[in-house]
């Protein structure tokens, strides 16, 4: 392809938060950047200048001074902001009342098409204030746990802000989790107290929490209180779980007030995040308050553009990163669009609906989502107005180049289209958007600034233009402060720091393109090596899935014979047969589409698909399940039923 997709404006490159931001780092630091790529070039050779310039430009509120970086050389053990002190909460709760703008928007609540509620910025500070009193009242301080098995509503925010502002620890799983699920999450960091909702909507039905609650509470003897948010029911019967609390009794006996936010180290726990675990027991992966608080703020000013009174969705749960990466939008001054249930309730338009509703700026979802729309043949610009829109983002996978096709011809023509991606280990993004550049069809925009990624090639050696192993060869403020229960941090290393010493390995499988762009073909992991060639599973979901017939895909490499074959499970539409004529057309377009080294040489139906809760497909599962191995935790998946449907298949015993 010649030409991008899409470019911006003079006068959106013009009015961008980045502009200004380059404009200022040349007057403050005597430099003559111009364009991303130059800033890009200057952040990771000058971290420390960078990043005390992102720390000003975004009006960090905290106790500054000292050094900006101590032993930039070590990976792990670099240290950012060393002296510093920051709460996390109060750089969220930025708008107090009494000022200008306290009762704007501060987050819009859609439950599918059941729950429709807004919370102004006082309103939001008020509760904050109230439950964090509550908190503190129950002996939750610095260090301590507070966890949330909420939907994505007000209330997990607002839980999330008074425990931080107290200096405690926040970690959270969606609704959906089975008990097991939750005790393997959970019972490893044992929350002081728990927030749980009464139950939630999904799909149109309403579904009962409270029965789960009561199983895995009683397994965690941690817990001084389990406080229980109103959702379905007005006053919810909270008898049957023992220590528990309704919220509105929690918080009734304090006044709002002036939150007296605690100010902790820069590198103090914030949040601990865990790994989807569909290999073992999840990893908990401790996050720190200032490097999570400074990265989101550059990706949502820098890369996202937010502005203060921009619109901010992303439709995710509770259980996906994406819920923390989301909610320090309102650090930036925007209002958080929350939405909780199903994407396609009740006719697959919901969450366009919401975007038009509320004039949404920026709309991000999964890669997954953009092609179940494109699948259904729905086409939301024909009956929505997003002029608002500036920005869809998309993560969890690769967006295929059909994708980036499918939002410029049916969401918006005159949006830029980020696909990002990082993960839960850095609780934000190797790679993702630039405002003021092109997109490509089928890139990842540009690698993100201060982060400094490489493409690494089987000798360990940084290529262009070939496919490699994503690295990143110099520390950046994000890095996870540690695994829980790590003493020594042994675990740590082996996870990120063990292929190449004091370089971060990702484990994603990906390409530097011409443009300075980035794809993503898939998870280290899960490449394929049929005849010790790497192939990366993207390049075949991209072909499978333009085809009509083919709902959804997953593939694995299977040991036979002394060598790897590509096998290729598909999910069909309803009423499609997966004849010779089909396999042949799946066949054929792979081979046309791709190579004839990522033609499977088995093809095999499929009635479903194994995912996360998060909804990634999981290949190493499947494999595993293939190759008879015992498959460590299914209690990480959505549909872990699913998985039986691979085990002992006849088809791939020949």
């Amino acid at each position: 392809m010649t030409e991008p997709l899409w470019q911006p404006s003079r006068e959106r490159i013009a009015d961008a938060n980045l502009t200004a931001f380059i404009a200022q780092v040349n007057q403050d630091r005597g430099t003559r950047l111009s364009g991303y790529d130059a800033l890009y070039d200057w952040s990771v050779a000058e971290p420390a200048q960078f990043w005390q310039a992102v720390w000003d430009f975004c009006g960090v509120i905290a106790d500054a001074g000292g050094p900006v970086l101590v032993d930039g050389d070590k990976m792990p053990g670099a240290r950012f902001f060393p002296e510093a002190r920051v709460n996390f909460a109060e750089n969220l709760l930025r708008r107090r009342p009494g000022e200008p703008g306290e009762d704007g928007d501060a987050m819009v609540f859609w439950g599918e098409d059941k729950v429709k509620r807004r919370l102004s910025h006082r309103a939001v500070y008020e509760q904050v204030s109230r439950l964090s009193q509550a908190l503190a009242a129950e002996g939750v301080g610095p260090g301590d746990r507070v966890a949330g098995f909420l939907p994505n509503m007000p209330e997990t925010v607002i839980a999330m802000l008074a425990a931080t502002a107290l200096g405690a620890v926040w970690s959270s799983c969606s609704p959906d989790f089975g008990v097991q699920g939750v005790l393997d999450r959970f019972g490893q960091i044992e929350p002081k107290v728990l927030f749980c909702a009464d139950g939630y909507h999904y799909n149109g039905k309403t579904l009962d929490s409270r029965p789960r609650v009561a199983e895995f509470t009683a397994q965690m003897p941690s817990l001084a209180k389990i406080v229980v948010v109103p959702y379905t029911e007005a006053a919810p019967d909270v008898s049957a779980i023992d220590r528990a609390v309704p919220l509105a009794d929690f918080v009734a006996p304090f006044e709002a007030g002036e939150i007296a936010f605690a100010r902790q180290p820069f590198n103090a726990p914030l949040y601990i995040m865990f790994s989807s675990g569909t290999t073992g027991k999840p990893k908990c992966i401790v996050h720190g308050i200032g490097g999570t608080l400074l990265q989101h703020l550059k990706e949502h000013k820098l890369l996202c553009d937010v502005k203060p009174g921009d619109r901010v969705f992303y439709f995710t749960t509770c259980g996906w990163m994406m819920w923390n990466w989301l909610v320090p939008g309102l650090a930036s001054e925007a209002t958080l669009l929350l939405y909780d249930g199903s994407p396609f309730a009740p006719d697959g338009n919901i969450l366009f609906d919401f975007a038009e509703a509320e004039q949404a700026t920026l709309f991000g979802t999964s890669a997954k989502y953009i092609d179940a729309l494109g699948k259904a043949g729905l086409d939301p610009q024909a009956n929505h107005d997003l002029s608002a829109l500036r920005l869809v983002t998309s993560t969890g996978s690769p967006l295929v180049p059909e994708g980036f096709d499918y939002v410029y011809e049916h969401i918006k023509k005159d949006v830029c289209l980020s696909s990002i991606a990082g993960g839960t280990d850095i609780i934000s993004c190797f790679v993702g958007g630039n405002p003021v550049g092109p997109v490509w069809r089928g890139e990842i925009q540009r690698r993100g600034l201060g982060m400094a990624v490489e493409v690494y090639n089987d000798r360990g050696q940084p290529v262009r233009g070939e496919k490699g192993e994503l690295v990143c060869v110099k520390p950046f403020p994000c890095m996870p402060i540690g695994f829980w229960d790590d003493p020594g941090g042994a675990r740590y290393r082996a996870a990120y720091f063990e292929t190449y010493p004091n370089i971060w390995h990702h484990g994603d499988f990906v390409e530097l393109t011409e443009h300075g762009g980035i794809i993503v073909y898939g998870r280290s992991d899960a490449t394929l090596n049929p005849g010790g060639v790497r192939i990366g599973t993207a390049e075949i979901y991209r072909q499978v899935e333009k085809l009509e017939a083919v709902e959804e895909s997953i593939v694995i490499g299977q040991d036979w014979q002394g060598d790897v074959r590509v096998v290729l499970f598909v999910k069909l539409r309803p009423g499609a047969v997966l004849d010779d004529d089909l396999v042949a057309q799946i066949k054929g377009q792979i081979r046309s589409g791709a190579t004839p080294r990522h033609v499977p040489a088995k093809v095999v139906q499929v009635a479903d698909i194994p995912r996360t809760k998060s909804g990634k497909i999981v290949e190493l599962a499947v494999r595993d399940i293939v190759h008879d191995r015992a498959i460590k935790n299914i209690e990480a998946l959505a549909n872990p039923e699913a998985l039986e449907l691979y085990r002992g298949l006849k088809e791939l015993q020949s």
